[in-house]
């Protein structure tokens, strides 16, 4: 085990160093140089793991240890991309947990009758491209090729030239047949104060709860902010302001764990002496009620149509829509069953983050583990996990992967 908790310390140290804002927290965004840095370490471990590496279309990253037959393979991984002054776990955490399933595998000499692969997926926070979740929508048909490529950045770049900008190819296959995915298992920080209270080291993700994202443009009239009457102005940001401000009352009304969150603003032209004349804002509704995530997202679109009028345009374009969704039961009571035989204690647990165990739930048998996050911290630099919880879990999902691979 001690062996396994250095490498584990070693793989997040490494990763920890290729961000765009040192001693500022992990920010890396999908296709940029940290991106590619990331990546080529994680080809490397690969390729030193004796795994088959290749990336698709999207950059999504495959390790693969062929099986006896060429059937479906038993996916492990999670994503490396994160958001912006982030922490150094969330999603290289599942990423290097593959790592070391594939690495147990060689090294107790086991054969997999179905291949495993390790899997290192883009975008899940969406912190580029916006709407998240991008790997595995791309794998699963749920992004099409047309949306993909018609994608842009706040910049104005589209996801092809930021591909080719790092060496890779947008015109290989993305989608992925979902004959070729026997299961999906991914480990994640809990982002949450539940097993580090209850002092439990594993969650068994029972479901993950449901998400809506909105991008909002509100278009008024620029204009100058001394000599422009209060009665004459088409201000976007006072606009935009009134909406934001009746939001949070519609996520109250609901109840149930139901939530939602304007996280990300930017005002045109951002002068301090001129009167904004566009506001674009995110819109992210979650609840484990499907009902009451349609109807939050209805209330919100009534609420931003009622602002067409004096000077001011109000469109909304949904980004991502995902119904809250269960996990396997079957492969729930394989992790259960060999926390039990390890010796770890465990407990079920339902996830308030999306995760790209919900995308490709719905092509194949996908689950989850939580492990503890120090005073429930996440998307911040201060976010932490033990590497010894890290390694019990991979134990875990080593024992399972021989499971679903019959292994010999």
């Amino acid at each position: 085990m001690k062996e396994l908790v250095n490498r584990i310390e070693n793989h997040l140290h490494t990763l920890s160093k290729y961000t765009a804002t040192p001693n500022e927290g992990t920010t890396r965004l999908t296709y940029t140089v940290e991106d590619l840095q990331a990546r080529n370490y994680l080809k490397e471990v690969m390729n030193r793991y004796g795994l088959e590496v290749r990336e698709d279309g999207l950059g999504n990253i495959f390790g693969k240890m062929p099986g006896v037959l060429e059937g479906p393979s038993v996916l492990v991984g999670s994503h490396f991309d994160s958001v912006p002054h982030g922490g150094d776990y969330d999603g290289p955490a599942g990423v290097i947990a593959g790592l070391e399933v594939a690495k147990l595998f060689a090294d107790s000499g086991l054969k997999p009758k179905y291949p495993l692969e390790v899997i290192a997926l883009i975008e899940e926070e969406g912190s580029r491209y916006g709407g998240g979740l991008m790997g595995s929508r791309g794998i699963t048909g749920k992004l099409s090729e047309d949306d993909f490529l018609a994608l842009k950045d706040s910049n104005g770049m589209s996801t092809e030239e930021a591909m080719r900008s790092i060496g890779l190819d947008p015109m290989l296959p993305k989608k992925r047949d979902s004959k070729t995915m026997k299961a999906y298992l991914e480990l994640h920080i809990e982002q949450g104060p539940i097993l580090e209270e209850k002092q439990i080291p594993i969650g068994i993700v029972e479901s993950i709860v449901g998400l809506t994202q909105l991008e909002v443009t509100v278009i008024g009239k620029p204009g100058h902010a001394g000599t422009t009457p209060m009665s004459g102005r088409s201000d976007a940001l006072v606009a935009a302001a009134e909406i934001i401000a009746q939001l949070p009352e519609l996520g109250i009304a609901k109840g149930e764990g139901t939530v939602i969150t304007v996280g990300k603003l930017n005002v045109f032209p951002n002068g301090a002496n001129v009167i904004p004349g566009k506001v674009v804002f995110t819109v992210d509704i979650r609840s484990t009620d499907e009902n009451k995530m349609v109807k939050v997202t209805e209330e919100t679109v009534n609420i931003l149509q009622s602002y067409n009028q004096k000077g001011v345009n109000v469109t909304v374009e949904k980004q991502l829509y995902m119904a809250p969704t269960l996990l396997s039961a079957e492969i729930r009571q394989l992790l259960s069953n060999h926390c039990e035989k390890l010796g770890f204690k465990q407990t079920v647990i339902h996830s308030g983050a999306g995760h790209d165990a919900m995308v490709l739930a719905e092509v194949t048998e996908a689950a989850m583990v939580f492990i503890p996050s120090k005073a429930g911290l996440s998307h911040c630099p201060e976010e932490w996990s033990d590497a010894n919880d890290i390694a019990k879990a991979v134990h875990v999902l080593f024992e399972t992967a021989k499971a679903l691979t019959e292994a010999e």
